[in-house]
């Protein structure tokens, strides 16, 4: 049998509604805390969970 956990937000440390496995492979999921309300960009693999920090846009007006 394969391991399983809730994936934590990484704000608020609360559980959220999503779960992976240890063969759960994500890349750019938008992870959305009930709890907390915001939602977060994470990658996961192998039950490690990275944050992905982006960098601002800024808007170029003309």
């Amino acid at each position: 049998m394969k391991k399983q956990q809730w994936i934590l937000c990484p704000i608020c440390g609360s559980k959220t509604r999503d779960r992976i496995r240890q063969d759960t492979i994500l890349r750019n999921y938008p992870l959305y805390c009930p709890k907390c309300k915001q939602e977060t960009l994470i990658e996961a693999k192998n039950l490690k969970i990275t944050v992905i920090t982006e960098p601002d846009t800024q808007m170029q007006s003309r």
